[in-house]
Order: C-alpha cells, then structure tokens, then sequence
C-alpha cells in the first residue's frame, strides 16, 4: 500500500510539474488528451486546479469541458470512419443493441448522462458509439460539454467544500458503489422522460380545439 502511495505521489509530482508552467490552460491540454483517448487522472487536476485557485472554479470546470470535447473528436472520427463493424468488435451482441436503440431514441441524452459520471463509466464507449450512429458534431459537442461541466462543477464544487481529499473518496466509492450509481442515474433518466413525455401530451390535448 505504501508503494501504490509512493508511485501515485511521484506520478502526481511530476504530472503537476508539466501543467504548472501551461497556467489555466493545462486543464484544457489535459482534457483534450483525455478525451482523445490517452487516459489522464482529469478529477485530480481538476481538483488540484479548484483547490490552488478557489475563484477560478468555473473557469477551470469549463476549459475542462471544452478540452474533453474536443478531445473526443478522435474518437468521433475513428467512429464514423470504423462504423459498426469497429463498434461491434469491442462490446456483445446485446450491449451494441442497446446502444443503437438508445442512440436512435435519445441520441443526445444517451451521450451527455455517461459524460456527467465519473471513471470507471466507458465513457468513450458511447462516444465511439455516438459516431457510429451518425450523431452530428455539433450535438456530439455539446452533448460532451454540457455532460462534463455538470461533471466537474460538482467536483470542484466537493474540493472547495471538502478538499481535494474528497478525490480520493469518491474514487473509491464509485469504483465499490457503482452498478448502483448506474441504476440511479437510470432511474432518475426515465422518470425525467416520463414526466416530458405527459407534458408533451397535454400540450398537444391543450391545443386541441
């Protein structure tokens, strides 16, 4: 265990060493080399951004954002150009059918909830499977954007409450707690389109003469 705190130490170190001289736009390095695919701790930077500099909370939550959706352009493209073929390679039969019929139902909320959760969600998963469906760019973006600014303002939101030992908190929380992380944001997702879809109905009933 010390070891693993030793390595994680050094590693953090010298990841922090690299970012200083970048100033606020280290985050946003960072986050497009996330986002496209290299696999970078974004919630320590995050945090240890928030934690440095507490009044540029929302700056650093949204040049992450930004960061994270470009990044994930790579996997956009690499999608669009693979096809199905190079989705159905990485996951089964049953999981690629639910992520074509969550793709053609609710394209844009399909991608933006797996962009609010945190590691170990297979974020560039539904990213690869966006693109496979033809997503268009525009609300591919934005999608990601929107997901990940909810993302880590909550975060850095935790930092300035908690401190950024609360990284570490969640980090194993969510790595213990999270099928039952899933099945909330599940449930909380279908009971939002619930409450849409009677709205929408009585819209149309009131509209009737």
């Amino acid at each position: 265990m010390n070891t693993l705190k030793h390595i994680i130490s050094r590693y953090t170190g010298f990841l922090w060493a690299i970012l200083q001289p970048l100033g606020v736009w280290g985050v946003f390095a960072v986050a497009a080399l996330d986002g496209a695919a290299v696999g970078l701790p974004m919630d320590v930077v995050v945090g240890g951004y928030v934690a440095q500099d507490h009044k540029r909370l929302l700056l650093y939550v949204l040049m992450a954002a930004a960061g994270s959706a470009l990044g994930s352009l790579v996997i956009y493209a690499i999608g669009y150009k693979g096809g199905e073929e190079l989705l159905r390679k990485r996951v089964s039969a049953a999981r690629f059918e639910k992520l074509h019929t969550a793709f053609d139902k609710h394209p844009f909320w399909s991608l933006m909830f797996p962009a609010m959760l945190p590691p170990p969600t297979p974020f560039k998963l539904f990213a690869l499977g966006a693109a496979v469906a033809e997503m268009s760019i525009s609300h591919f973006l934005l999608a990601i954007f929107l997901g990940r600014t909810v993302r880590f303002l909550v975060l850095g939101i935790l930092v300035l409450k908690f401190g950024p030992g609360v990284i570490h908190t969640l980090r194993i929380f969510f790595s213990h707690h999270f099928h039952w992380v899933l099945i909330a944001v599940a449930v909380a997702l279908a009971v939002w389109l619930v409450l849409r879809r009677r709205k929408s109905v009585r819209a149309r009933l009131s509209a009737v003469p």
